[in-house]
């Protein structure tokens, strides 16, 4: 039995799922099992287990750290999800992406139950709230990295909110959110000092006045996702790249001769360093 337990962590989620109908040992061995994995990710399986399924395997367990629920909006909502946050209060990660079916009360679950969270995935999660994230802010100071994109509910008084109360934010994405504006930009250049990634794409109202800003203060910002902010020049991002920081639009020199070279077939060449 206890070499078995061993043999289980190298089989696919889904395999684990249907060895359970073997047999009544085998469905004791895995449930053991699953009980105590430290990791649960369903990214890959999510369409596949049903939300019986899953409840089932994760009654038991209280010692999850990782928690990622990528390709379960089919069928995740609340009533499968609270449970499982409030017995795993060691949850360091958690990844809810795209997961449309659940509301505001699971996030104010994962804030007030798992207090050393410092992972966060969020993405095109439209119930994702002001209320909801300060909530976040205020219980969750350790949060590392936080994925906000297209999360449209929320505007600037959250962002700064947030920047405010978790100073070690090293990666932010608030992309695909036109409410977001310089305000909140500014917020977390001056707050999250650690920052290394930050990624803006389509935030329209955005500025070079807050990307001066995060030139100043983010000196440890290794990328800057700006595409689709058409406010945003060469004026300031060309103080980011002389600290070799990836960002993801061309210098306009460098568009022109792709866009010339598209059109003709080839590229003259050119000495950039004229």
């Amino acid at each position: 039995d206890v070499l078995v337990t061993h043999i289980f962590c190298y089989l696919p989620l889904r395999h684990l799922v249907n060895l359970q109908r073997v047999s009544k040992q085998f469905q004791a061995l895995i449930q053991v099992y699953l009980a105590n994995c430290r990791t649960f990710d369903l990214s890959q399986v999510g369409p596949y287990i049903s939300k019986e399924a899953f409840c089932t395997i994760l009654k038991d367990n209280k010692v999850l750290q990782n928690l990622a629920l990528q390709n379960c909006s089919d069928w995740v909502t609340d009533k499968e999800l609270l449970p499982v946050i409030g017995q795993n209060q060691h949850l360091l990660r958690v990844d809810m992406k795209s997961c449309v079916r659940l509301s505001r009360h699971s996030l104010v679950a994962v804030s007030l139950s798992c207090a050393h969270l410092q992972h966060l995935g969020l993405a095109h999660c439209e119930w994702v709230d002001s209320l909801s994230l300060r909530s976040l802010a205020d219980h969750c100071r350790g949060l590392q990295s936080i994925d906000l994109t297209a999360c449209r509910q929320l505007k600037d008084d959250a962002i700064c909110y947030l920047a405010k109360k978790c100073p070690d934010m090293k990666s932010l994405s608030v992309a695909v959110n036109a409410n977001i504006t310089d305000v909140s930009v500014e917020e977390v250049a001056k707050n999250c000092r650690e920052l290394a990634e930050l990624d803006l794409t389509g935030c329209l109202r955005v500025r070079n006045e807050s990307i001066r800003t995060v030139a100043e203060y983010c000196t440890k910002l290794r990328s800057l996702k700006v595409n689709h902010c058409h406010n945003v020049t060469e004026s300031s991002l060309g103080l980011l790249r002389k600290r070799n920081v990836e960002i993801d639009v061309e210098p306009p020199l460098q568009r022109a001769l792709v866009l010339l070279q598209d059109v003709v077939g080839f590229a003259p060449f050119i000495n950039l360093q004229i």
